[in-house]
């Protein structure tokens, strides 16, 4: 964990930081994919004994597309209608890679047969790997939001009861929500890493008042 005496940005890339609220640590990092410093300071918890949200299992299930919609569906939330191919994907639709290297940030929507040949050849590393589609229902609309803490601000208050529902299941502090709007419904599309150079001063705002409370281990 950080040393106190040392000064950095709110959230720096490499930031993180532990906050206890109801006698549970939780740990606050923009990203928390395997093998990086944060995912290893949640697993040296546990593996210590310590009461720490969110879990090592959590961040994985979370970063992979397929395990996180499934996830989210047997806990009640709304998420986009999914499946895994080679090959074939509907049109429209949104694709995520399933490879190693693949990260739920990299995504396209296809409308149209050529781009989806080109993404699907890209993220497939021509055919080696399978990859995630998920049709998209007519004049549906994609959208990001950030969640803290389940909270959203600004016009990502239209998701809020959404970012609240993924907080429960998960316990992600800081969480980047991919969503598709379909008439009066929100869907979960994917979470991700939050990129912290493009917060909003009130998503600052919010966040730094949570770290007010930090601890340093």
């Amino acid at each position: 964990m950080r040393n106190p005496a040392r000064r950095e940005p709110l959230l720096s890339r490499d930031a993180l930081y532990a906050i206890r609220r109801d006698h549970v640590l939780h740990v606050v990092s923009a990203n928390y994919s395997y093998k990086t410093e944060p995912y290893y300071t949640i697993l040296r918890l546990e593996l210590e004994g310590k009461a720490v949200l969110p879990s090592s299992a959590s961040v994985i299930d979370a970063y992979v597309v397929p395990v996180c919609l499934e996830r989210a569906h047997l806990a009640g939330i709304p998420v986009c209608e999914w499946g895994i191919s080679q090959v074939y994907t509907p049109l429209p639709a949104i694709l995520y890679g399933l490879n190693y290297y693949a990260t739920a940030l990299e995504y396209a929507v296809v409308r149209d047969t050529l781009k989806a040949k080109e993404f699907v050849k890209h993220i497939t590393n021509r055919g080696k790997y399978p990859f995630c589609y998920q049709k998209l229902p007519e004049g549906a609309e994609i959208g990001s939001c950030t969640a803290i803490f389940g909270r959203t601000a600004g016009r990502c208050s239209r998701v809020a009861e959404l970012a609240g529902q993924v907080y429960e299941l998960f316990h992600i502090p800081l969480v980047t929500i991919v969503y598709v709007r379909a008439g009066e419904r929100y869907l979960l599309s994917s979470l991700s890493p939050v990129k912290s150079s493009q917060l909003s001063e009130e998503e600052r705002a919010i966040l730094s008042a949570y770290l007010s409370q930090q601890e340093f281990l």
